[in-house]
């Protein structure tokens, strides 16, 4: 007769649960510390459970691009909300298309969520354009110019819509009625603003104004006088820029190719301009950061071009370069606005910078829009629905009680049916529970995950999840102990069939949430995302904590006495009688090498 073999286990052996148990509790200690470490005491909430924002946006063709709204610019302008919004921290920021023209995207209530609803819509058409006149933007405080007054790079009698505080005509030095110096030039967030340039200037250009090159007659900044410079000179008279409805229209027609009618604030002061065509995009702006000035300590966005863009960079300024005020002023606009009017001293390439009066806020604003480019379409606000935090606290409340009530109904079924054996399923749920919570609060700060009201969902459909593995581990032990083994043996015995049949419901489980999370969007994920964890932490608790506590308490005298109350009573079971082993009957060998 072969002896056992030393070394391995036979199927069934109780192992070490000891060792298996201190192992799952140092994990759970290490998940719950690094919980507390990194100050993060509850799960972040979503839009649904912590109010925010839901904004609905309809696309609509810029001129000349009457089949601009495809699905193609449609996920490409998906896909740049998205950088905007998550470059600025927003967390669980949803943003998906709806029918052909619409995107719809949601912003929880939290830090950067009001500075991401300003970018959401923001087209970010970005073009660089050369000031021709610039005058008040409030009519009241004009004077209409003369009808043929059409401005000129070398006239120096430009036409100024504000009053003259003297009867003699403007000098060509100084710089023309109502436009301002280079300190006093403007942006659009009541900033003050310098161009300026990391590049070395071109060896013609001395930084300075040469006077003794003042631009021919031939060469006017304007387009000559028509019925369309006409208008646009009428337009400009009548231009409010107080009145934000005027604002919002002036960039829905303008071509870059064209002059074109713009508004910009200095200091709550607005002030319009008629710009010429755009001599520079910001698709020749190949990055943009906000930084701090380390001279002046000021709030900058320096501003980088790609090789085009500096060589359309470089031949701008040098042109401006010679110009007289405002004519030598480029405008730097955003969606039809003057955001800085920078005036240029010099040829510049490669690199620029624009400083001024910025905040921390405004200057990441600008850096974060030009950096993530444009979007391929223009769209409209159609509707804006706030969901307030008082709104979302119901709600969860709501899926709290339900939750518990679910809870409470399962703990009930366990101790009628179970009974002691029910506080080995409440320890474990309890277990489960907490690395959840854990881990869902970890998963916060980590990948900015957020707990939505279908995410509290998934949680309850797993209780019920958890407790079925209880339940088929428990009735395998029944019946074994219903074959007539005792409890030890029985333990051990029925953790294979239960395990095998934990493994594949789990798996089951399993691919359901990854199919639904890859083929769904939105709050319908943050179910999938729950379900498919709290499967996988089932496996763990069940494998590392239930059955080892299991193999512990069978060896205690509540459960293996069988006592009525202990949930193994074998008459309540039905056991047959205990299995006995027949003696061995040793046979003489009939083979003399067997002898």
């Amino acid at each position: 007769m072969a002896a056992p073999q030393k070394g391995r286990r036979q199927t069934g052996a109780p192992g070490k649960p000891g060792r298996t148990l201190i192992l799952f509790l140092i994990a759970m200690i290490a998940l719950v510390g690094g919980m507390f470490g990194a100050g993060e005491l509850t799960p972040r909430l979503g839009i649904d459970l912590a109010g925010g924002t839901t904004i609905t946006l309809k696309a609509k063709s810029s001129p000349g691009q009457a089949n601009a709204v495809n699905e193609t610019n449609m996920n490409t302008a998906v896909g740049i909300i998205e950088r905007r919004v998550n470059g600025l921290g927003v967390q669980e920021a949803e943003v998906q298309t709806q029918g052909s023209d619409n995107i719809i995207v949601n912003i929880p209530k939290g830090t950067n969520s009001q500075q991401a609803r300003e970018q959401v819509g923001t087209t970010a058409q970005l073009y660089f354009r050369q000031v021709l006149t610039l005058g008040p933007g409030d009519p009241a405080q004009q004077q209409q110019p003369p009808p043929d007054a059409t401005p000129s790079a070398g006239s120096s009698e430009s036409p100024s819509p504000s009053p003259s505080k003297s009867d003699k005509p403007e000098s060509a030095d100084p710089p023309a009625a109502g436009a301002p110096s280079a300190s006093e030039t403007t942006q659009g967030r009541a900033l003050t603003a310098d161009l300026k340039a990391d590049a070395t200037p071109t060896p013609s250009g001395s930084g300075k104004p040469d006077s003794s090159k003042s631009p021919a007659p031939s060469e006017p900044a304007t387009p000559p006088a028509d019925p369309a410079t006409e208008k646009l000179q009428a337009d400009f008279v009548a231009l409010d820029c107080t009145n934000e409805k005027a604002r919002g229209a002036l960039g829905d027609n303008a071509k870059p190719s064209q002059p074109t009618l713009a508004c910009g604030e200095n200091d709550g002061v607005w002030e319009k301009y008629i710009l010429g065509p755009a001599e520079v995009g910001g698709k020749d702006v190949d990055d943009a950061n906000a930084t701090i000035n380390q001279q002046t300590g000021q709030w900058i966005v320096q501003m980088d071009f790609t090789g085009g863009g500096s060589k359309k960079f470089q031949a701008i300024t040098s042109k401006l370069s010679q110009q007289q005020a405002p004519q030598n002023q480029f405008a730097i606009v955003l969606d039809g606005e003057v955001v800085s009017a920078p005036s240029v001293r010099q040829t510049l390439s490669a690199n620029a910078e624009i400083s001024g009066n910025f905040t921390q806020e405004s200057a990441q604003d600008l850096g974060n829009i030009l950096s993530y480019g444009a979007l391929p379409l223009t769209f409209r606000e159609e509707t804006v629905t706030t969901v307030t935090a008082a709104l979302g606290g119901e709600q969860l409340h709501a899926g709290l009680i339900a939750g518990a009530i679910g809870l409470a109904l399962v703990i009930i079924y366990l101790v009628l049916y179970y009974r002691g054996l029910a506080l080995i399923a409440i320890i474990s749920l309890l277990a489960s529970a907490v690395m959840t919570y854990a881990i869902m609060t970890l998963l916060g700060p980590g990948i900015g995950f957020a707990l939505n009201l279908p995410a509290v969902c998934g949680a309850i459909v797993a209780i019920g999840i958890t407790a079925d593995s209880f339940i088929v581990y428990f009735e395998r032990i029944r019946d074994e102990i219903r074959e007539g083994r005792t409890l030890k043996p029985a333990v051990e015995r029925a953790w294979p069939r239960a395990r095998r049949t934990i493994l594949v419901s789990d798996f089951v489980s399993f691919l359901a949430a990854a199919v639904l999370f890859t083929v769904t969007v939105g709050k319908v994920q943050g179910f999938a995302f729950t379900l498919g964890l709290t499967t996988v932490l089932d496996v763990v608790v069940v494998f590392f904590f239930t059955k080892p506590i299991m193999t512990l308490v069978a060896r205690t005298k509540f459960f293996s006495g069988g006592g009525s109350w202990s949930g193994l009573d074998p008459k309540r079971l039905g056991a047959k009688p205990p299995l006995r082993r027949s003696p061995r009957r040793l046979s003489a060998p009939t083979d003399p090498k067997e002898a």
